[in-house]
Parts: structure tokens; sequence; C-alpha cells
């Protein structure tokens, strides 16, 4: 069933950005989970709907709109959580319910619910370009070297942030650059998962490997592995059943979650 899925070109393209942006989710979401980030992928993403209504109804490219909006939003958020009394889920909270009303008003009083936006709050197949696979590669690539290259500075800031400070790892840069990758992710995903689904990628992985692995390299490589194989799944499930493709990959996911916490706790 995966070659004919290839015969098709938007399909071939679906496939391979959507594996690589699940890649990039899975690998970021374990610091960021860890971190008690976990919901930081939602609030992201209503970023960029209200930031891609607003693209939309101005004629504007939502992609170049988007990005740096979003990008913004995310280190706006962390700058908000460090130096207030805000706790990082009430910031959340704040910054995705505001997001969302703007893009919901400015949607109804311009162009209404068209195809562009409905495709961005509820994920569509078709919507992968080719900019956006190429765009993808670049990512994975990005965030990949990011965990080889970095993975003790990445693994102290995930832990403790005072002790990696006093060891000289820069730990705002780091977790500028890990909201920064996580922004650009969020929005390339909000393509086929849509405004409501993309966080899942982000969460499902890491909670999913932390079930049986306890070790920050086992969880973080079991992640990536386990967000890739669950994508095609449920691309497959999507293209035998003719059910949406970001719902599916969810609900593939959301099944392996159920699985592995029933496995660990049969080990128990």
């Amino acid at each position: 069933m995966i070659g004919e899925m290839l015969s098709y070109p938007f399909l071939a393209r679906a496939l391979v950005g959507g594996a690589l942006v699940s890649l990039c989710a899975a690998l970021l979401g374990v610091s960021l989970v860890l971190k008690r980030y976990s919901m930081i992928g939602d609030g992201l993403s209503h970023v960029s709907f209200g930031a891609l209504s607003i693209a939309v109804a101005a004629g504007w490219s939502p992609l170049t709109i988007s990005i740096p909006v979003v990008t913004l939003a995310a280190f706006f958020l962390l700058r908000l959580t460090e130096n207030s009394r805000l706790k990082s889920d009430a910031a959340i909270a704040i910054i995705s319910a505001s997001a969302l009303a703007a893009g919901i008003v400015v949607t109804s009083l311009t162009t209404g619910m068209t195809t562009d936006v409905s495709s961005y709050m509820f994920g569509s197949i078709l919507a992968m370009s080719r900019q956006d696979v190429r765009l993808a590669i670049l990512l994975s690539a990005v965030v990949l070297c990011l965990y080889v290259l970095c993975y003790n500075k990445i693994f102290a800031i995930t832990f403790d942030e005072s002790f990696a400070r006093a060891a000289g790892v820069r730990v705002a840069f780091y977790n500028v650059l890990i909201a920064v990758l996580t922004a650009i992710t969020i929005v390339l995903g909000m393509r086929m998962m849509g405004a409501m689904l993309i966080s899942s990628l982000i969460i499902f992985p890491a909670l999913t490997s932390m079930q049986v692995l306890k070790s920050f390299r086992g969880v973080v490589i079991c992640s990536g592995i386990l967000s890739v194989a669950c994508f095609f799944a449920g691309m497959v499930l999507s293209y035998g059943l003719s059910t949406p493709a970001g719902a599916s990959v969810v609900l593939v996911n959301l099944a392996v979650f159920l699985l592995f916490t029933g496995f660990a706790r049969l080990r128990k």
C-alpha cells in the first residue's frame, strides 16, 4: 500500500514532509515534556492559526508571516515565564486563547471560513507543498545536529538549568533555540495535522517512551522512532479508510501509548 501511496505526488510529499516534522516534534518534545512545557505546542499552534488567518485575509503568504510571528511568540513566552509570576501553563493558556480568538474574529470579519483557513484549523493532506518539504528537510537536519552535537548541553538544561548555568552552558541560548525550532515545527506540522491536533506530535511520543524507558538517551531515540512509525501507520490507516490524516495519526499514537502503558504495568 505504501508503494501505491507514493505513486501520488501529493501523498509522497505528505509522507516525506510529515515524517520529518514528526521526527522533529518528537525529539524536541522530550525536552519540552520534561521541562513541563508540553502544552507549548498547543499554544503556538493557536498563535500560528491567528497569524495565518490574518495572512489569508490580507492576501499575504501564510508561511512567510506565520513563522516569524510564532517564533516571536515562543521567545516572548519563555521570557514571560522566566521573568514574571505567571506559571508556564497559565502563560500558554493566555497566549493560546488570545491568538485563537483573534484569528476567529479576523476570519469572520473578512474572508469567512475558507478552504485555506479550514485546512490550517483541522489539517489537510493536500496542504504539504514542495517548499514545505524542503523546509522540513532543513529543519530535521538542524534538530538532529542539535541533539547529536549538543546532547550533553540539552541533557543539562532539561534536568537542571542552575547546574548547567554554573557549568558554563548558555542556557538562555539553548532555550531560545529549542523554542524557535519548536515554532517552525508547529507551523509546518499545522499544514497536515491542523491547529487542533499538532501538539499531539510533541506530547505522545515522549510520554509513550517514558512508560518503558528511564534514560534520557533511550527516551529520545525511542520517541523519534515511534513518532515516525506512528505517522506512517496513521497515513496508511487514513488512506485505507478514507479518514482525516491528522486524526488518524493521533489515534495511532494513542493506541501505542495505551499499549506501552499496559506493558509497563504488566512488567511491574
